[in-house]
Order: C-alpha cells, then sequence, then structure tokens
C-alpha cells in the first residue's frame, strides 16, 4: 500500500505558477486514475489559457534576474535542488507509481535515482557553458563566441516517464539560464508538480520553473504558439509532434521533438543466447512497454532463432503482475484501460497474418493490465512490425545474413534506439555504425545516463536530451569580434567604394 495523498498536496490545484500552487481556470475538471485498479485518486481543474498566459509571463518576469545570475549561482542553485529531491524520494516515488502504475521497484531504482543524478549532473553543467575560445582568426580581429540563454521554454512532456520527462525538459533549459514553462500529460501530473516544488524549496527564484496542468488541444496548442515563448521541447508521439512543428512555425521557435521509436534488437548468431533473452525481455517490459526506447522488434539469426523465441516465452510467463506496491512485482498495467484496449487491438489484428506465442491478452482484473506477450511469423512490412504499439509486445523474426539483419532493423520510419548482440568486435561495431539510431547498445538494451545525450533520428525527431549536448538545444551561439588595427579605412572597403 502507499501513503501518498494526492489531495493533501494538490488541495490548492494542480497549476505552479510563480512559485506557488493555484487552480485551473478552464472550467473543466479531470480526474486521475489509478491504471492499477481503476480507482480515482484525485480531481483538479485544468489550466486554460489564462493560466498558460500567466505562467508564461511569470517565466518572462523571472528571465533577467535568472539569465544574469552567474554560473556559479545557478549551479549552487541546482546541487540544492538535487538534495531536496533525494529527501523526498520515497514521496516522488510513491506519488509516481500511484498516478502511472508502475511498480515501486522501477520508480524507487530508477525514476527517481535518474532524476536526481541529473540534477546533479546539470548543477556541474551549468559551469561549463563553454563556447569556442578567443583567437585572432583574420589576424586582425579577435574573435569568440558566446553562449546566451533563450528565453521562456515552453516544454510539453508525456505520461511514461513523468517525473523523468521533468527532469529533461527543466533542467538543461535553467542550468543554461532560461525559465520555463512545462505542461505534463494530465493524467500524470504530480510528480512534476512535486519537481517544481522542490526547485522553489530549493532556492531557486519563483518564476523560473512553471508548470500547467492541461489538455493538449487548449493548453499545449496555446503553450507552443505563444509569442513570448521562445523554444519549445515536446517528448511524445510523431503525430502530435508534427502538429507541435506546425504551431512553432508561426512564431520561428527553437524546436526540439523527441517522438516515437520501434527500436530493433538484432541478435546475431554468435551472441551470449542466455544475455540475449534476458536482455530482450526487460527492454520489451520495462515500464509495461510503454517506452519509446523499448524493444519491440527482435531480428535474431535463424540458427538462434527457434532457442531465442522459446526462451523469451519462458522467461515471459514467469514475469509477475500485480500491485504496482508490492516491491516483488515485476510488471504494472498499463497507464489507461483505453490504452490496454489500443494495445490489445494490435494483437488481436495480428492474429490473422502472426502467431501469437505467449501472452496476447488482458487479466481479468479491474486494473488496466496486459499479459507480456511474443508475437513470431510476422511479416517484415505488417501492422505490428512496422506501428510503434507502446505495450509489453515483442515481435521476433528471422534473419540469415548479416546485412539482411542490419537492413531490417533500419527498415521503420523510426530512428531513436536499436541494440545489436554479439561477441565479435568487428560484427558490433559495424551495426553500431549502420543502423540509423540515435543510441545503439551492444550486448545490452535500455541503460541511459546524465553525461550521455538521447535523442532520435528520423521520425523519431531531433535534438537530444541530457548530456552537455543538450546545450546545443538550450543557447544561442553568438559570434563576437572586435577589431584590433585602430585603422579608420579597412582594406576590404575598397570592393564597396573608393581605390587602393
Amino acid at each position: 500500500m502507499h501513503n501518498f495523498q494526492a489531495q493533501d498536496h494538490f488541495a490548492d490545484g494542480a497549476q505552479y505558477i510563480a512559485g506557488r500552487l493555484t487552480k485551473g481556470t478552464s472550467g473543466t475538471s479531470h480526474a486521475v486514475i489509478d491504471p492499477a485498479t481503476g480507482d480515482e485518486v484525485h480531481t483538479y481543474e485544468l489550466a486554460g489559457t489564462d493560466d498558460v498566459d500567466a505562467a508564461v509571463a511569470a517565466a518572462a518576469e523571472a528571465f533577467p534576474g535568472w539569465a544574469g545570475a552567474t554560473p556559479g549561482e545557478r549551479s549552487d542553485a541546482l546541487h540544492r535542488f538535487a538534495g531536496v529531491l533525494a529527501e523526498r524520494a520515497e514521496d516522488i516515488a510513491q506519488a509516481e507509481s500511484l498516478q502511472c502504475g508502475k511498480p515501486i521497484k522501477l520508480s524507487r531504482e530508477f525514476d527517481v535515482p535518474g532524476t536526481v543524478d541529473n540534477a546533479a549532473f546539470f548543477a556541474g553543467a551549468a559551469r561549463h557553458l563553454q563556447g569556442q575560445s578567443a583567437g585572432e582568426y583574420t589576424g586582425d580581429h579577435t574573435s569568440y563566441v558566446r553562449r546566451e540563454p533563450i528565453g521562456v521554454v515552453g516544454s510539453i512532456a508525456p505520461w511514461n516517464y513523468p517525473l523523468q520527462m521533468a527532469a529533461w525538459k527543466v533542467l538543461p533549459a535553467i542550468a543554461a539560464g532560461n525559465t520555463i514553462v512545462l505542461k505534463p500529460a494530465e493524467l500524470t501530473p504530480f510528480t512534476s508538480l512535486l519537481f517544481a516544488q522542490a526547485a522553489t524549496e530549493a532556492g531557486i527564484p519563483d518564476g523560473v520553473v512553471n508548470i500547467v496542468t492541461g489538455a493538449g488541444k487548449a493548453a499545449g496548442e496555446h503553450l507552443v504558439g505563444h509569442p513570448d515563448v521562445a523554444m519549445t521541447s515536446f517528448t511524445g508521439s510523431t503525430g502530435v509532434g508534427k502538429r507541435v512543428a506546425e504551431i512553432a512555425t508561426a512564431t520561428v521557435k527553437r524546436l526540439h521533438l523527441e517522438l516515437g521509436g520501434k527500436a530493433p534488437f538484432v541478435v546475431f548468431d554468435d551472441a551470449d543466447l542466455d544475455a540475449a533473452v534476458h536482455g530482450a525481455v526487460a527492454g520489451a517490459l520495462i515500464n509495461s512497454g510503454q517506452d519509446c526506447t523499448a524493444a519491440t522488434r527482435a531480428y535474431v539469426q535463424r540458427p538462434l532463432y527457434e532457442a531465442f523465441v522459446q526462451g523469451v516465452a519462458d522467461l515471459m510467463e514467469s514475469v509477475r503482475l500485480g500491485d504496482p506496491f508490492d516491491p516483488s512485482t515485476d510488471m504494472g498495467p498499463l497507464i489507461s484501460h483505453a490504452h490496454r484496449d489500443r494495445v490489445a487491438g494490435f494483437v488481436d489484428r495480428a492474429r490473422s497474418y502472426a502467431r501469437v506465442v505467449t501472452g496476447g491478452e488482458a487479466l481479468k482484473h479491474p486494473g488496466a493490465y496486459y499479459k507480456p506477450t511474443l508475437i513470431a511469423d510476422a511479416a517484415q512490412d505488417s501492422e505490428i512490425v512496422q506501428s510503434e504499439i507502446f505495450g509489453p509486445v515483442l515481435v521476433v523474426l528471422p534473419f540469415d545474413s548479416d546485412d539482411e539483419g542490419i537492413r531490417l532493423a533500419n527498415d521503420t520510419p523510426y530512428g531513436l534506439a536499436a541494440s545489436a548482440w554479439s561477441r565479435d568486435v568487428f560484427r558490433a561495431n559495424r551495426a553500431t555504425r549502420e543502423i540509423k539510431a540515435g543510441c545503439v547498445w551492444v550486448n545490452d538494451h535500455i541503460p541511459i545516463l546524465s553525461e550521455m545525450p538521447h535523442g532520435g533520428y528520423k521520425a523519431s525527431g531531433y535534438g537530444k536530451d541530457m548530456s552537455a549536448y543538450s546545450f546545443e538545444e538550450y543557447t544561442q551561439v553568438k559570434h563576437v569580434m572586435f577589431d584590433n588595427t585602430a585603422v579608420v579605412r579597412k582594406d576590404w572597403h575598397r570592393t564597396i567604394f573608393g581605390d587602393r
């Protein structure tokens, strides 16, 4: 059982503007549902356009002071922020599991520690916003590069990892000196709000971090289109990402998109079979498969194919579904009954052209549970292979030559993550070069870390979260050039007027 009482935390509302909770003004309320039980756990008023305007105004007012703080001052504040998050770790973990249905062991050991580490990383990174060093590149001038914050960032985060997505959006933005308005998914507002409150407690000034919790059409589109928002960062589906890009073009905003995925898991015939089986089940089922980097397409070289299918099916059948707050639970529900039914629809349609090896059904349970599912004998061009399902469903296909395995791995519109499994360094190295994805793991699948960038190729979007590379998204690069000659009439002027 959990002891997180949402009503105690958010009685004053689910909007966080200029350092305090307020109620939304849209006139529409929303119930947060515990997907493990189907019970309502909290009802709040959604943000309307007025709330978005107020949050953007608060961020704009806070921007000059925060941008003008020294890197050391911002770093100190972020170090304190990491400390507050660490102190509140159990409360945050319980809130995350309650709203998402994810097992408490995942929240405690993955989501929360990862977020604390992100905050600590960006506390250090705030002091390393370097540009190219000064130099006399023409001979007559000194040039150097400044990195400057962009302004107010308006970001939109998804429901699958609400805490980590809040951190990935907020931390690099504010470390670089920007201020931010974040719209979390209305299904999962709790940990974004706790995150923003922790920022205030750590001494980050009011208005630097603001949260508006509203629907995509009303709050999200208004935020992206707001003339005082200089940049938008969006994580979510490719379809919605295209809409965000359309809106952002009207005001020529900086745009960062982290979109869908359909990660290949390529097993060569010299791979450690047991390692690949365990890696596939873990990579496919993390967060009930609701992960854009999850292993979704396993390509297995023919000599290992049958043994891999049997091994994965056996291991999937041992996974324990149940109460997210039971520490022994391996997999929780999907985010909602509607999403569970969407996942089931993909599997049910696949029965006409593929074989369901194990799983393929919902639990008879009030929660939105769906059994770990393995599908074989599907064609490469089938829906189950090409479309993002976002559930605990792995499809496995055989391949013969290495060329074919890599070709099949690249044969979807997406390119967010992938893995290659081999004991041969040359094979593995070839796969890392030729697979078109923002992250390619070798003999593992899923681990991420603060020091390394996360972001996609192709329809998976562009730009990077985490790492120092994220500052490419959240800073303006300015060239500054000084004349060193004090000569009135420059030699190049003759190309415009007069003679030498």
